[in-house]
Parts: C-alpha cells; sequence; structure tokens
C-alpha cells in the first residue's frame, strides 16, 4: 500500500500518478477525508475511554450519597465508548478499503498512458532476413510438433485449451534454459529457492495481485488458497512480518517454480502454440533492499535479464511500460521483448518491476534504520521461462526444419549444436 504519511504531506503527487495510471484520482480525496474522520473518531474514543476510567476508579472513593451519580455516569460512558469505538473501527476500515484501490505511486519521468504508450528504451540485434536466406521462416508449433518437442494437442486432450506437453528435446530445452538462468543467477548472488505454489489469501493480496487482478488467479475454493502465477509472490511473503537487516546490502532469491494463470480476459489471443498458455514454468529474481537502492537494483535486474537474452543469442528491445499498463504493486517496470519472426513482431519474454515500498508495507516487511524500523523496497524480474521456447525456436531454425541451439545453452544439453526433427 501507499505511504499515508506521504499522501497527507503530498497529496498531489499521488494525484498526478492516478492521472498518469488513467486511474481515479478522486480515491486521493477520499482517503484523505477518510484518514482525517479516523483520526478525530478515534481521538475522541481515546478521550472518551481516559474518562471512562477516571470515573470507574472514582466509584470505589465516593460517598454514599455520590455512589449512585457516579455509577450511573460510569455505566453511561461504558455505552458512549462502546459506540464511539465502533464508530473509530469503522472509519478504519474505510481507510483500509481505500488503501486497497490505490496502486502504487509511480517513478517519476516514466510514460504516462495505456498499453501503447510505452517508451522504447533500446533495440538490440537485428532480426534475421529469411526471405534473403531463401525461405520461409515456420512458426514455434510447427517447428516443435516436427522436433516432436511441444505436443499441443494431447496437452488440449487432457487438460483442455491453452495446455501442453513439452516432450523429448521440448522439455530437455526448458530445463537446459532454466538451468542457465539459475547458474546465472547464483553467480551473481542470489540464493535459489523452490516456493510454495500455493498461498494463503493474505500472501496474495500483500503482493497486490488480487482485487483487478483477481479474475487472471486460480483460486483453490475448499482450501482457500491460490495457485501463484509467479514465485514472485511466494518470495515476497517469505519475510512477512520480520525485520531484515540490509546493511551489507539487498537481499537476492532466485525462486524455481511452475506458474498458473487463468488468462480471463485473452479471448482469442495467442491461441495458437505456447504463447500464452495456463501452466508454465518460471526462474524469477526477488530483491529486498533499502529504498534509495531501488532504482539502481532496478537497473542491475535489466541488465542481468539482458545478459540472459544475449546467451540464447535473441534480438530484443526494451521497452518503459506507460503507467496504465503498470500491475497494482509496480511503480516503474521494464520489459524485454524478443522478435518473433512468423508474427513480425516483438513479444514481451521477461519483465522487471520496482515495486518501491508498496508491497513491503501491506507485508510488514521492514529493515533496521537510524532511529527505528522502515519498510523495504522489493523488485523483481524474471530470467527465464518457458515461453522463451517460442523465439528461441523461431529465431534459430534452418531451412530443413532444425534449429541450431544457442552456444550459451549447449553445455546444460551433454554439447547438442543442434535439433534435429524427429
Amino acid at each position: 500500500m501507499i505511504d499515508l504519511r506521504a499522501l497527507r504531506e503530498d497529496p498531489e503527487t499521488v494525484r498526478a500518478s492516478q492521472r498518469a495510471r488513467r486511474a481515479d484520482e478522486t480515491v486521493v480525496d477520499a482517503l484523505l477525508e477518510a484518514d482525517s474522520r479516523r483520526r478525530s473518531t478515534l481521538s475522541r474514543f481515546e478521550e472518551l475511554r481516559a474518562e471512562q476510567k477516571q470515573v470507574s476508579r472514582s466509584v470505589g472513593k465516593a460517598s454514599p450519597e455520590d455512589r449512585p451519580a457516579v455509577l450511573a455516569r460510569a455505566k453511561e460512558l461504558a455505552e458512549t465508548v462502546k459506540a464511539a469505538q465502533a464508530e473509530a473501527d469503522e472509519a478504519a476500515a474505510e481507510v483500509d478499503r481505500l488503501l486497497e484501490a490505490v496502486p502504487n505511486v509511480i517513478v517519476d519521468g516514466i510514460p504516462a498512458g495505456g498499453e501503447d504508450d510505452y517508451r522504447v528504451l533500446k533495440e538490440v540485434g537485428t532480426p534475421r532476413d529469411f526471405a534473403a536466406e531463401g525461405f520461409e521462416p515456420k512458426d514455434h508449433l510447427d517447428l516443435g510438433e516436427a522436433l516432436r518437442a511441444i505436443d499441443v494437442k494431447r496437452g488440449t486432450k487432457v487438460a483442455g485449451a491453452r495446455f501442453y506437453y513439452l516432450t523429448g528435446v521440448g522439455m530437455r530445452l526448458e530445463l537446459a534454459l532454466l538451468t542457465a538462468a539459475l547458474d546465472q543467477a547464483m553467480a551473481a548472488g542470489f540464493t535459489p529457492v523452490t516456493p510454495p505454489t500455493l498461498v494463503s489469501p493474505q500472501t496474495m493480496a500483500g503482493t497486490g495481485f488480487l482485487g483487478e487482478h483477481t479474475p487472471e488467479v486460480y483460486r483453490l475454493e475448499a482450501d482457500d488458497l491460490y495457485l501463484t502465477g509467479t514465485s514472485e509472490v511466494a518470495l515476497a511473503g517469505y519475510h512477512a512480518d520480520e525485520i531484515l537487516d540490509l546493511s551489507d546490502g539487498p537481499v537476492r532469491y532466485a525462486g524455481w517454480s511452475t506458474c498458473y494463470r487463468r488468462e480471463a480476459g485473452s479471448y482469442g489471443k495467442d491461441t495458437r502454440g505456447i504463447i500464452r498458455v495456463h501452466q508454465f514454468n518460471k526462474l524469477e529474481m526477488f530483491v529486498y533492499a533499502p529504498l534509495e537502492e531501488a532504482e539502481t537494483e532496478h537497473e542491475r535486474l535489466l541488465a542481468w535479464e539482458e545478459e540472459m537474452l544475449a546467451k540464447v543469442e535473441l534480438p530484443y528491445r526494451v521497452i518503459d511500460t506507460a503507467a496504465g499498463d503498470l500491475g497494482t504493486s509496480a511503480a516503474r517496470k521494464f520489459d524485454c521483448e524478443a522478435w518473433l519472426p512468423t508474427q513480425s513482431r516483438y513479444m514481451e519474454v521477461t519483465s522487471t518491476s520496482n515495486c518501491t515500498t508498496f508491497q513491503a508495507r501491506r507485508l510488514g516487511i521492514r529493515e533496521r534504520a537510524a532511529g527505528g524500523t522502515r519498510p523495504v523496497a522489493t523488485l523483481n524480474g524474471t530470467l527465464a521461462t518457458t515461453r522463451w521456447l517460442v523465439p528461441i525456436l523461431e529465431n534459430h531454425q534452418q531451412p530443413d526444419g532444425s534449429v541450431r541451439v544457442p552456444a550459451g545453452l549447449r553445455p546444460y544439453l551433454g554439447g547438442l549444436e543442434v535439433l534435429e526433427p524427429a
């Protein structure tokens, strides 16, 4: 959640963030009014309770003549205090409700607007000219089926649309990709983690994945648990209600997990192959850092993602995501998009978000600082995921339907240099 004290001191910054996100800025004034009411009702409750305690202590000291009046006043105050407490609790609940409705305040300088208003920061590599090479590229599913690497038909038979099997070299290629990413993360000082993929409502809400994102999330109603769409959720909850020692710098984790997304609202989008699916594997970086270091750490996460993209030799671009296309928790997000030859477009393969102190406030994660404790900053970034197989297959295909293995993955495939059609 946002910093309520900062909102009181500078409401215009929050209003400007809401405008940039194309979100409702009137919620800012509603929150300020609710906060004022909460503070006034709480003050009244505390004054009445103090009076009640004083009167209660005076009962035993009162003379027989005065005692009935004192007892009557004590009874009257008990009812008044009870009503005042209910009013204060109601006001506090309204503040909490409105706080849940306000997304993180964006970092200065990011593009305003929606999905199409991103800013291209750089383009790396040159897409292949397949026409000059004399052949028409096949899409990842045709290649994957010929390699007996991807089986969507049986995935659909067993589980329904947007499910698949990775078989043979497909399964090995995914494992090689994720293992290479894990080795890179560990070399950079990340602690490897296999997190739970089921979490409590408190953890899911704490990371900002409920509310407007609820339709995207699978819920196990009988157990009141949620399937995670990224290990970011479980890694954020790892240190919930703890005080961290960040005196030696950020604490970094790399979570390897299976992820689940309902893909609600994506009807008709990327229905072919494994671009947009309900289940996939991912290696996710997650960082706890002092707030002053968050933007620098964000740049580091992006650099690590680009290092991984270089290993698999993909042409890509980096975009600064527009405010209206950010998730609830993100104050800024960079996307890396790989070139997809058969669709002549860039496709997101990884992203990294700076969530500042938004998630930590919800989850009660703090660090020791001069004069006490304060919320930490949290950041996340994907280092590899199943979707990467799509541009790897398409960009490295050869005229005979074989696929060249990027040099960075060959050590993880026993030195295999080419995937041959079965």
